[in-house]
């Protein structure tokens, strides 16, 4: 079996956010392969409380996380938008130090000026420290 490509990865995000996609409680989804080639996803889950809100990248990390493949070699998220419309989204802060915390090689899939481009998680967390986590 070929490993999934980044193209696959996004149609994988976005096939899981159509088929879950709930306006205000789902509304992004994420896909990520880990460096062995398996795929986990992860759908964005809201509630009542602001803080008690999960994104996609988090809970496609804890799907790997529990596979016991914790390596991200790739991770791509994507939110509909009201015009119908799928866009890629660059990982919040908070997803950003926790993809880097687990794989600080990991490529992120990630919007810059109308282009959807690979780009290390190091890039988009700029000054993170290097001490092993």
């Amino acid at each position: 079996m070929s490993p999934v490509s980044d193209e696959q990865l996004l149609e994988l995000a976005q096939e899981l956010l159509a088929a879950r996609y709930v306006h205000g409680r789902h509304e992004v989804a994420a896909a990520l392969r880990s460096t062995s080639g398996s795929v986990y996803t992860g759908l964005h889950v809201d509630g009542s409380a602001r803080r008690t809100g999960i994104c996609a990248e988090g809970m496609a990390i804890g799907a790997a996380a529990a596979a016991g493949d914790l390596a991200i070699d790739t991770i791509v998220a994507v939110q509909y938008k009201p015009a119908g419309v799928f866009r890629v989204i660059n990982p919040c802060g908070v997803c950003r130090e926790l993809i880097h915390d687990y794989s600080p090689e990991a490529i992120v899939i990630s919007y810059d000026d109308g282009d959807v481009v690979p780009r290390r998680i190091d890039e988009l967390l700029p000054g993170k420290t290097r001490r092993a986590w």
